[in-house]
């Protein structure tokens, strides 16, 4: 016969296996909890009757944009967060622009660009640090709103984008 003591209990495979399952099930819960605190839900419209009547107020706007031609060249240097933007079209330009980097889904994301006009006619801005990766929206106004063209991009690749209305 075989006299060999079998192994303590620590020492064998399955009860460390069987343990495993139950502990990554608690580690994953935690991670979850983690995101959920760190990257909380945009809220639904309280008011969404207000909300319609303020996308029909932003079609007029863009129509606006539309009707005076106006277009942007937005140019951005990813190394000093400087944007440059060229805008034509119909009438008198804005001695200052907003442009807005809009994330799609995480509001927190968002970002303002004062934009100066230049005395050679350009607009110059500056970022305080780079946008996160992924798709944006891209939404140009005066500081007075009369008008907004839009554009969307994908970043980081493209350092140069085109709006319009």
């Amino acid at each position: 016969m075989n006299d060999t003591a079998p192994q303590p209990w620590y020492r064998q495979f399955w009860p460390w296996f069987i343990m495993a399952l139950p502990a990554s099930a608690v580690i994953a819960g935690i991670a979850t909890v983690i995101i959920a605190v760190k990257n909380p839900d945009g809220l639904v419209e309280d008011d969404y009757y207000k909300a319609g009547l303020a996308i029909n107020r932003d079609l007029a706007r863009s129509e606006r944009a539309a009707a005076r031609g106006l277009a942007a060249r937005v140019e951005w240097d990813a190394a000093t967060q400087t944007i440059r933007l060229e805008l034509t079209g119909d009438g008198p330009l804005p001695e200052r622009l907003r442009l807005r980097l809009v994330h799609p889904t995480r509001a927190g994301l968002d970002r303002d660009v004062p934009l100066l006009r230049q005395p050679d006619g350009r607009y110059l801005g500056s970022l305080a640090r780079a946008p996160e990766p992924g798709n944006w929206h891209l939404l140009l106004a005066p500081l007075d709103a009369q008008w907004r063209i839009r554009g969307r991009v994908t970043l980081p690749g493209t350092t140069e984008w085109r709006l319009a209305p």
